[in-house]
């Protein structure tokens, strides 16, 4: 990796050094997509493959959603634990290192005694690699890119999640119907292994990258610290983690369980559930990179937008809140796909929107930490909501009885998040009271 000590670089001020530069950030977000749609990928396969899983190892929908919440149990701590090594180790490092952890992980599931025992550790070892992938990410991301050309990149990597999704449900499905559940994981791991040889080659710090701390103070930009108790308790981070868990909770409850809705109570086939699966993840990257797009274009005008982040991004939140509720209700198959795909998406805008606040609020030598912090909240859904949803449907008196109030409680936890973002979600207000300015931005063209 070519990398070598983390410290920022001089931007350059020519014409031809500004374009190797932008080439250089747009490179570095191609290769994070791509990180991200195999982590998503990752996700994915317990959802596609719930019932053979379920079939094969006698498991019911308590303990399947047991052993997807398993992928939770250290996926907060370890999100945490490595945001902190972002003061002293090269993103690069440590986004390898994740890369082929998670890979790893995947692999003893080839194996024909691997029973429930074997799914449990090894998610808990996957969500361990996994949970630092997106703070660390943006993380790094951020440091080729200015604050005010952040928006766009974030949600082409935030499209990840999305792509993850509508890339891998199609091919999976095919994989668990012609080579069985097993291989599914087999194959995402040896994707991953891939990504790594080639993050291996081609990976690299931006020149906004912050230079690595010592044993001695962290030299942040302009020696700017906030301390950590006023980052994390202003309004715009408390705001932002509260709206990033409510949609991780929908978004991982979908990831588990949709697969299992479509076809208990709506009457779908493995294949056409797998097929909305695609179109919900395909309409969740449209709202990302259609939201990415809007920000970009009123920053390459210099003028304020019209809504503020969190005015925004809170009524966008009520209205997928709206749309969950409706989703909930309706009984026509249609009805429900057209809202997966298109009103209920909405929510994922509040993903990127929590990260480049976050972002703003936070000196860039601190900022992998509060992305970290960030992640550890909202992962705790991670561990949640396919628990809860599992549970709820076993105790109720039927399986669409105990999916309607589970999602139902996903309205109500997007709704109060858009009500709060609206309100508290305040990041210029917050940047100017903690004291932190505006990055610089990198010399990228905008056009």
């Amino acid at each position: 990796m070519s990398a070598g000590t983390g410290a920022a670089t001089t931007l350059p001020a020519d014409t031809e050094g500004a374009e190797r530069l932008r080439k250089g950030a747009w490179g570095t977000t191609w290769l994070l997509l791509t990180f991200m749609l195999v982590n998503f990928a990752d996700k994915t396969v317990m959802g596609l493959a719930a019932d053979p899983i379920r079939e094969e190892l006698g498991l019911t929908r308590g303990e399947f959603g047991t052993a997807q919440a398993a992928f939770f149990a250290l996926f907060s701590l370890a999100a945490l634990g490595v945001s902190f090594l972002t003061r002293r180790v090269r993103t690069t490092v440590l986004l390898l290192g994740m890369a082929l952890l998670w890979s790893a992980a995947q692999l003893p599931m080839l194996l024909g005694a691997a029973g429930f025992g074997t799914l449990l550790a090894t998610r808990v070892l996957l969500g361990a690699a996994e949970g630092p992938a997106v703070p660390v990410a943006v993380h790094h991301l951020h440091g080729w890119f200015g604050q005010r050309e952040r928006t766009l990149p974030t949600a082409v990597l935030m499209v990840g999640a999305a792509g993850g999704v509508a890339v891998s449900a199609p091919l999976l499905t095919v994989v668990i119907d012609v080579w069985g559940w097993r291989w599914a994981f087999g194959s995402v791991g040896l994707v991953g292994l891939v990504w790594a040889m080639w993050w291996y080659a081609r990976g690299e710090e931006g020149p906004l990258a912050p230079p690595l701390a010592r044993r001695s103070a962290a030299r942040d930009e302009g020696a700017t610290s906030v301390p950590y108790r006023r980052l994390l308790l202003s309004g715009t981070w408390l705001t932002a983690a509260f709206g990033a868990f409510a949609a991780y909770w929908l978004l991982s409850a979908g990831l588990t369980w949709a697969p299992d809705y479509l076809h208990a109570v709506s009457g779908l086939s493995l294949k056409q559930s797998g097929a909305v699966v695609t179109a919900t993840a395909v309409g969740n990257a449209v709202v990302l990179l259609t939201h990415g797009l809007l920000a970009r274009r009123a920053s390459s005008r210099r003028t304020a937008p019209r809504l503020s982040a969190g005015l925004g991004g809170g009524l966008v939140m009520c209205v997928a809140a709206a749309s969950i509720a409706t989703f909930a209700e309706v009984d026509a198959v249609g009805v429900k796909i057209a809202l997966m795909v298109g009103p209920m998406a909405l929510t994922n805008v509040i993903l990127t929107v929590s990260q480049t606040a976050v972002a703003r609020i936070t000196p860039a030598g601190q900022r992998g930490v509060a992305l970290g912090a960030l992640a550890f909240v909202y992962a705790l859904a991670g561990v949640l909501s396919p628990l809860v949803t599992g549970r709820m449907v076993d105790a109720a008196v039927s399986v669409p009885v105990g999916y309607h109030s589970a999602y139902l409680l996903m309205a109500g936890l997007v709704a109060v998040a858009g009500v709060l973002a609206v309100c508290f979600l305040r990041p210029e207000k917050d940047a100017l009271r903690l004291n932190v300015p505006e990055a610089p931005a990198a010399g990228l063209p905008v056009h």
